[in-house]
């Protein structure tokens, strides 16, 4: 059997003419036929050639890997017991599933309070203001995606460096105005962004107290390519510090533009090459200004680069690296590094694990750790958590929480319109009767709740599911808070997930 998919793919809404009859070696229709126009992702490469290379279905939707991996969390399952309690008195009415404890603490020189071991990784489209509004009223942490002074149309470079970017300071006040003592806003920044002086001006013009350098992401290990659609998009790309190829501010680039010929204008992220002196330099600069917390964002790289970066973590002393890995997703990766490159998440956690456990073992700090890459639910949380321990801190859940996020945005406008879903109609019609955790809201915010995006409660309440069944599966354990949860909390259900617990999967 292939675990990777045909040359069929929601990516492109592309799709086999026979889908019957495959050769799965290929992902080919096993009989090719002349008169066939092309349906499948060999058909759109003959038309749109290089731009096939990325999701064109990006817009509105997300897309994430399709690959059938060989493990996963699936291959685990959640143990119990029935005896005592860990982290509360062992008596029937002080220990129930209300009082297990989710809240914890990350970070280094500033700690930062989280109300659940939840972080939401970056995301800088669709609806972040009520992805970031509700990542502030569940009080975890949430991060703006690379690239993100580039959504300003109102964007000014002088002398190479960012001076002007307003909407940075609205993505940050989407969440600093539901602030209320947990959680942070971080700012993601990579080479580029680094290179035009987002950092700076982030710290000094909006008050950002929280970046994270990206090396990479499960969906995306290299940066994006864009291809700019006239000269004049090339030229003003070019202008906002973009790397564009070919010259567009050469004249005899611009005149066989003109004239039809040429390569297409494409604008190319910088790789990262940084090392432990630049990186550590850049840190120290950052925190001179004004900057309290750090973080990294990894993936699932060779297992040499993954001990490299928590080394230098180490080093630095930064607050969390959160490590992303095979099965998650993006809004515009490479269409096969989507489903073919990068360890998958749990073997990831496998190697970091070791690593972490050896440094351990050497004295040196450890830097908090996040694992994200194809989470959305309890269970695959609390695996996490517990396959991790002691050295995981927080799941890092993106598309399923941008999917809250976007589905109650949904349900709050058919409210209004007097269009409840026949789905939740069994539920009532009324926003009280729909959303039962606006009152909660009330509770922390008072009648201000009573105006919030249904976006941003449907992220509220999303994560409130999740935390309420993480606390069933501690409680199942007799576990009442998180530091408790440990490897003996889960089993492996075949040979390949025992190796991966014994750190023995694929050596």
């Amino acid at each position: 059997m292939s675990y990777s998919p045909l040359l069929g793919s929601a990516f492109n809404r592309t799709k086999l003419r026979d889908a019957a009859h495959p050769c799965t070696f290929s992902g080919m229709c096993s009989m090719c036929t002349a008169d066939c126009v092309g349906t499948c992702e060999i058909g759109l490469s003959a038309v749109r050639g290089a731009d096939a290379v990325y999701p064109t279905t990006t817009g509105d939707n997300q897309v994430a890997s399709e690959k059938q991996y060989p493990i996963d969390y699936s291959h685990f399952n959640i143990n119990g017991r029935v005896f005592g309690a860990m982290g509360a008195e062992a008596d029937s009415d002080k220990a129930t599933i209300h009082d297990v404890n989710l809240e914890t603490e990350i970070g280094t020189l500033h700690p930062v309070k989280l109300k659940l071991p939840i972080i939401l990784p970056a995301l800088i489209k669709l609806n972040w203001q009520d992805y970031f509004g509700g990542a502030a009223m569940a009080g975890v942490l949430t991060v703006i995606g690379e690239g993100a002074v580039t959504k300003d149309p109102t964007l000014r470079l002088e002398n190479g460096k960012v001076v002007h970017c307003p909407k940075l300071k609205e993505f940050l006040d989407a969440f600093r105005k539901y602030y209320r003592g947990y959680g942070q806003i971080i700012l993601q920044v990579n080479i580029d962004d680094d290179r035009i002086g987002v950092p700076e001006y982030a710290i000094k013009e909006c008050g950002c107290e929280a970046i994270e350098i990206k090396f990479g992401q499960s969906a995306k290990g290299t940066q994006p390519v864009n291809r700019l659609a006239t000269l004049e998009d090339a030229l003003k790309a070019q202008q906002n510090g973009l790397l564009v190829i070919p010259d567009p501010s050469d004249p005899q680039v611009q005149e066989r533009y003109k004239a039809g010929f040429g390569e297409n204008f494409r604008s190319y992220g910088r790789l990262p090459m940084w090392d432990e002196e630049s990186l550590c330099k850049r840190i120290e600069e950052l925190r001179a200004i004004g900057l309290k917390n750090v973080y990294f964002k990894m993936a699932g790289y060779d297992p040499a680069d993954l001990e490299r970066v928590l080394r230098i973590a180490s080093m630095a002393q930064v607050d969390m690296v959160t490590f992303d890995g095979a099965g998650g997703g993006s809004g515009y990766s490479p269409c096969k590094m989507m489903n073919e490159w990068c360890l998958p998440t749990v073997a990831m956690e496998s190697e970091l694990v070791q690593i972490m456990s050896r440094m351990e073992k050497e004295g040196l700090s450890l830097p908090h750790i996040a694992i994200t890459g194809g989470f959305a639910m309890e269970d695959q949380v609390y695996k996490a958590l517990a396959f991790g321990a002691p050295y995981v801190s927080a799941i890092g859940i993106c598309r399923a929480s941008m999917a809250a996020a976007m589905s109650a945005k949904k349900v709050g406008e058919l409210i209004e319109a007097g269009n409840i879903p026949t789905e939740l109609q069994r539920f009532g019609s009324t926003l009280d009767e729909l959303f039962p955790d606006l009152r909660e809201l009330r509770n922390i915010y008072g009648e201000e709740a009573n105006n919030f995006s249904t976006g941003a409660i449907g992220v509220y309440s999303y994560l409130n599911r999740i935390a309420f069944g993480l606390k069933h599966f501690a409680a199942l354990n007799r576990k009442f808070s998180l530091e408790y949860i440990d490897r003996s909390d889960i089993f492996p259900l075949t040979r390949d997930a025992k190796d991966l617990l014994d750190g023995k999967w694929m050596k």
